[in-house]
């Protein structure tokens, strides 16, 4: 081996042992959250998430993104385990408004940042996104944006096929009993997503926090022209006794077929939320439409 081989195939060496003390320098940090629209939006990004709350309830109602198995449940968003949240080793936590009391606790394990998505007379789609945004340029994960770029195109593709309709409204509803129901308004994430693709919310009420409840049953025949769209999860034994309640049957939506049953959606959700629940009701009611 010449001097020149010798000295390039040491360079060679040298870099490869060098390579993984520089790959962990560029990992993402490790992140933390109480809240649920800021884990899915997380997720979404692909940000290194180690701990989250109600996890197997997460999956169940969000149902996107998926959580990997590598992430720490810290048990009740109201009640978290702190202990736990240690051991996770997060180097940073995002919190929200809804869990503000928590902060100084947390700060003990890491810093904490804090995104509101939902608080009263503000659009939760803009400050979904504003917070997306901020936690892309903060992680530096430009999935953010791509994020946002592709839930516009979504719905302006949706607001053209919707267009084609029966150009009904739409209550979106969750039910509660087979007597009541919460329905989302024009400032809940659904509402805003309505509103996005040029449909009319037919529920015109008042709401508080992005929905209300509980809701009569029976306020339903208020809105005899529209499309009841159910977001699960919904109690099955509720669904079990609509099936026979006289009055459920006699609604003019019910009898002509205008009852949309979509997949679970976090109610409470980000940008996620929004493009699941355009993506699913874009599906049903195009299906209804040309059925």
């Amino acid at each position: 081996m010449t001097y020149s081989t010798r000295r390039h195939f040491i360079a060679g060496a040298a870099a490869l042992l060098a390579a993984p003390a520089v790959l962990s320098a560029q990992q993402l940090p490790r992140v933390a959250t109480l809240d649920w629209a800021l884990l899915e939006t997380l997720l979404a990004i692909g940000a290194n998430v180690v701990a989250g709350t109600e996890l197997r309830q997460f999956r169940q109602v969000a149902v996107a993104p998926d959580v990997p198995a590598s992430v720490s449940d810290l048990g009740l968003r109201g009640t978290p385990n702190f202990e736990a949240m240690r051991f996770a080793r997060p180097d940073l936590i995002f919190n929200s408004n809804f869990y503000a009391w928590a902060d100084n606790l947390m700060s003990r394990i890491a810093p904490v940042v804090s995104h509101a998505i939902y608080e009263p007379n503000e659009s939760p789609f803009v400050l979904a996104e504003a917070a997306a945004l901020a936690i892309g340029d903060r992680l530096k994960l430009p999935a953010a944006e791509q994020l946002r770029d592709t839930l516009s195109e979504k719905l302006e593709r949706y607001r053209a096929v919707f267009a084609g309709g029966d150009g009904r409204p739409v209550i979106p509803i969750n039910l509660g009993d087979a007597r009541h129901y919460r329905v989302f308004g024009a400032d809940s994430m659904f509402g805003e997503v309505l509103k996005r693709v040029g449909l009319a919310n037919a529920w015109s009420g008042a709401t508080s926090y992005s929905a209300m409840a509980p809701v009569g049953i029976e306020t339903l025949a208020a809105v005899p022209e529209a499309w009841i769209v159910m977001i699960p999860p919904q109690p099955e034994d509720a669904l079990a006794a609509l099936k026979t309640s006289a009055f459920w049957n006699a609604l003019p939506a019910v009898r002509q077929g205008r009852v949309l049953t979509l997949g679970s959606i976090n109610p409470y959700g980000a940008l996620p939320a929004a493009m699941r629940f355009a993506d699913l009701l874009a599906e049903g009611l195009t299906r209804a439409w040309n059925g």
